[in-house]
């Protein structure tokens, strides 16, 4: 694993998983996203060749807050976590982009990414607490499919309890769904 930074992409060959908002990140807003400490960029090369990147992923810190759920969500995220533990926000790692280079795709290389993003926050020597990790996903079937595949649920259970939460329109489009994963069904201390 390597971070993901302009030097690193002038050493490369260009980045594309297919999706232009998350290429035009991945190569041209890391070092930018970076310095003003909003998250971190990593990449993954090409065994054989390390001008080749296979995925690139952004991280950043988060928390998943429950004090505004509705209490069937709120009971649902926090089911693992004792009562005398109740929180009003719990610590998250949130994946802010993920992409897989259109050339490796099929491989099962998300997959392996995201069990070692879980893995990572589970690790003894990481900074601080972890709980779940989150991500906005694209608010499309494939996208969605993907993430309940690799163990994610939504945070709300329909759009339109999402569109309230957020304060947004009910006829205004939700382009992302809020999702998140236990880090807690991984531990051995459950």
């Amino acid at each position: 694993m390597s971070l993901l930074n302009n030097e690193m992409l002038a050493q490369c060959q260009p980045f594309s998983c297919g999706d232009a908002d998350l290429d035009d990140f991945f190569c041209n807003d890391t070092d930018n996203y970076s310095r003003q400490l909003l998250g971190k960029s990593y990449c993954y090369r090409f065994k054989d060749d390390s001008s080749v990147i296979v995925c690139a992923f952004t991280l950043a810190y988060s928390s998943v807050d429950v004090r505004h759920l509705p209490n069937s969500r709120r009971k649902k995220i926090t089911e693992l976590i004792p009562h005398e533990k109740n929180l009003s926000s719990y610590p998250a790692i949130l994946v802010c982009r993920m992409g897989v280079s259109k050339d490796f795709r099929g491989k099962g290389i998300g997959t392996e990414l995201l069990y070692f993003i879980k893995q990572w926050f589970l690790a003894s020597d990481t900074k601080g607490g972890c709980r779940y990790v989150t991500v906005d996903a694209y608010n499309n079937e494939a996208t969605r499919r993907y993430y309940i595949a690799n163990g994610f649920k939504d945070a709300f259970s329909t759009e339109q309890q999402e569109k309230e939460y957020l304060g947004m329109p009910p006829e205004k489009e939700l382009k992302t769904r809020l999702m998140y994963f236990d880090l807690m069904l991984l531990s051995s201390k459950v």
